[in-house]
């Protein structure tokens, strides 16, 4: 069983805004579930802009304004849950990415609002949040800003496909599922489009093969977490059309993404665009095999998605 997980703390953004405290209800909610440490972490350039035309209202310094939501943001946690969450609070000057992967360097995850974009823009966003996961190395869970507590939060869904880029998106989302005292779906998509559902041979070869994936993702988790009922979803829709319809009834969908390896994911890259529920993006580990063949490929002069 290859199991990876961290003992560090929650680690949320702080932005400043109002919607952004919404985020922060859903860090403390995880935080106390899970008796991590709350970490809020706030970013800010070297320099502000202030309009000319009001000279005389002059802005307060990057680096006061961020401890300014940090105030904001650490009354608004004792205020709704107390002094029971342990809680720092960070401000760092330099780039939102550069100075959330430092702060979370040592996180057992990284929580951050998902801005709403449109058309293009929302996929550009969406990569945006995937490249941040390769870079901090832990989990980044994407929260929409109109999230609320309802009760299908106790409900996790993951997609598994076969292949190792789904290992660590498994554990996680048992061990999500568990600290709900929830239930897993697990969703195996995607019937391959050279196949039509008339032929009964077809269709019956690729359920079992579906069925018998689904049960190797989930044998190395269901002794150790024996509490957590999985339900087997499978579906001949594509990969993230399948979990985009499951995100309607649960409280997280988890995904696997590549870590360091510089490999499109489209699936958790429309994952992440489309979801109107939290999204967990676990970055995939490479084991000693993986990175010896990806040495190969290097060597090659070919780089190749493994997946």
């Amino acid at each position: 069983m290859n199991g990876w997980v961290r003992s560090g703390p929650d680690v949320v953004e702080v932005d400043g805004t109002a919607e952004g405290l919404r985020v922060i209800d859903y860090a403390c909610v995880e935080a106390l579930r899970s008796g991590a440490e709350l970490v809020l972490a706030a970013s800010y350039g070297a320099h502000s802009t202030f309009s000319r035309m009001r000279p005389s209202d002059l802005p307060k310094p990057p680096g006061e304004l961020a401890d300014a939501w940090l105030r904001v943001a650490v009354g608004h946690v004792r205020h709704r849950y107390g002094y029971g969450l342990q809680l720092e609070a960070v401000s760092k000057e330099g780039a939102r990415a550069r100075v959330l992967a430092e702060v979370a360097r040592h996180a057992r995850m990284l929580i951050i609002g998902r801005t709403p974009k449109r058309g293009p823009q929302r996929l550009l966003a969406a990569q945006t949040n995937l490249n941040l996961a390769a870079r901090v190395g832990c989990p980044v869970l994407v929260v929409p800003l109109s999230w609320r507590p309802s009760a299908v939060d106790r409900k996790v869904a993951v997609g598994v496909d076969g292949s190792p880029l789904s290992t660590e998106a498994m554990e996680f989302a048992f061990r999500a599922a568990a600290d709900r005292e929830g239930d897993l779906i697990v969703v195996r998509a995607g019937l391959p489009p050279d196949h039509a559902w008339n032929d009964d041979d077809v269709e019956h070869s690729w359920i079992s093969r579906a069925d018998q994936t689904i049960s190797e993702a989930v044998a190395a988790w269901t002794s150790e977490f024996p509490q957590v009922r999985v339900t087997r979803f499978l579906s001949s829709r594509p990969a993230a059309e399948a979990i985009l319809h499951e995100s309607e009834d649960v409280g997280l969908i988890v995904v696997g993404a590549h870590g360091s390896v510089p490999a499109p994911d489209p699936v958790a890259r429309r994952c992440v665009a489309a979801m109107t529920c939290p999204v967990a993006i676990v970055p995939h580990h490479l084991i000693a095999a993986e990175r010896e063949q990806l040495l190969v490929h290097r060597r090659a002069d070919v780089m190749t998605p493994m997946y």
